[in-house]
């Protein structure tokens, strides 16, 4: 078998779903399997994986095993020559895993492969790529000197600015959210390390992988949804866990270093005493444009949403443009599965990141549409009324 791909889920059975839809339509032409391991969900993710993929390995938990640990366990039951470590609140392309394995096989001495990530409005997402958290790169993160000085190359290590988000090319750190690398390699240094504090199991195994004298790659020709469910608003507890993260790290792989706690902490109140915990904005669409051939879809819409429901059959991106033009209202665009594939939906949001539009995808043969409109929401489910 050529590819496992390994989803651990915990609570967000509705992203989960639009993820296993997206994971099958791209191993269509791939000899590869699906395995979900699942936390211990309180919602209903295992009756839904059992109704809907009988055909999908299903592992549950008996609790809240955590993220090393439960992707561990699928690792344990995978076959495939590789793996993708891969989270449930992800939207892969039709042609996501041919290229990423074309790639992977054209390289020696291979340790990962990470892909372009975009949040649910095309965004890209800059932990696609980083550096090695030094103490020093580490402190630039969290005082934001890395943004400030962004094209400075002591201080833009963090987010791998060496590297444009369309440069395919050599990096130190790549997201847990989307990992490609041999199956044996993932075994050999001992999987994710299940002592990881939270923040710290990613860069954990990159770095470990890369003092094997394997080599990371950031790979940008194809592109990969993360909505970021589970992600932290980033407040003063965020940098705190972040900070102990940065630790757990550093006494690792590094000697254990009081400089280091200082520069931490030193970051921690900066960062707490110039910021006030973020907000999310709620966006209300004033209106709702719809991508489909479906004109009994737009009816039950109508009705979920209790507003205007406007349906277009062709030139999508011509018909976008015009819209994000006007300004004159703020509009949300829903993807119909049925009518784009994920690709053509993926293509759209990325064109049209800057435009103001917000973004829904009505998966095929659900009864839901899910997005989100920032990086730091834990994103939006609407059930269609039938």
């Amino acid at each position: 078998m050529q590819l496992s791909v390994i989803i651990l889920n915990y609570n967000v059975r509705y992203f989960l779903e639009q993820c296993v839809l997206s994971v099958q339509k791209a191993l269509k032409d791939i000899d590869g399997e699906i395995i979900v391991v699942d936390n211990n969900s309180p919602d209903d993710s295992c009756a839904m994986m059992s109704q809907r993929f009988p055909e999908v390995t299903l592992i549950e938990n008996k609790d809240n095993a955590g993220f090393p640990k439960g992707n561990n366990i699928g690792v344990a039951a995978a076959k495939g020559e590789y793996i993708c470590i891969l989270n449930p609140d992800t939207v892969v392309a039709e042609d996501t895993f041919k290229k990423v394995l074309q790639f992977a096989q054209s390289k020696t001495n291979l340790g990962i492969v990470g892909g372009k990530l975009v949040d649910g409005r095309g965004n890209f997402l800059p932990e696609s790529k980083r550096g090695v958290p030094t103490p020093w790169v580490a402190f630039t993160k969290i005082t934001a000197l890395n943004k400030a000085f962004s094209k400075s190359s002591l201080f833009n290590k963090y987010y791998a600015q060496h590297l444009d988000e369309d440069q395919t090319g050599e990096v130190d750190i790549l997201v847990g959210a989307f990992m490609v690398m041999k199956r044996e390699l993932y075994l050999e240094v001992g999987g994710f390390d299940e002592g990881c504090f939270m923040y710290s199991d990613d860069i954990d195994l990159s770095y470990t992988v890369q003092q094997k004298g394997k080599i990371n790659y950031y790979f940008h020709e194809t592109t990969v949804v993360h909505y970021k469910g589970e992600s932290t608003v980033k407040d003063g507890t965020y940098m705190n866990r972040f900070r102990e993260a940065m630790q757990f790290f550093y006494k690792k792989h590094f000697r254990s270093s009081p400089v280091f706690d200082l520069f931490m902490r030193a970051g921690t109140l900066f960062f707490a005493l110039a910021k006030q915990k973020k907000k999310v904005a709620v966006i209300v669409p004033d209106s709702y444009i719809l991508l489909s051939y479906n004109e009994d879809l737009r009816t039950a819409l109508e009705v979920s949403l209790e507003k205007k429901v406007d349906r277009h059959e062709k030139d999508f991106e011509k018909l976008l443009i015009s819209q994000s033009i006007s300004g004159l209202k703020r509009f949300e665009v829903i993807f119909d599965n049925e009518t784009l594939d994920f690709f053509e939906i993926i293509k759209l949001m990325e064109l049209f990141k800057k435009s103001g539009l917000t973004f829904k995808i009505k998966p095929r043969g659900s009864n839901f549409i899910i997005g989100s409109n920032d990086s730091n929401d834990r994103g939006t489910v609407i059930v269609i009324k039938s």
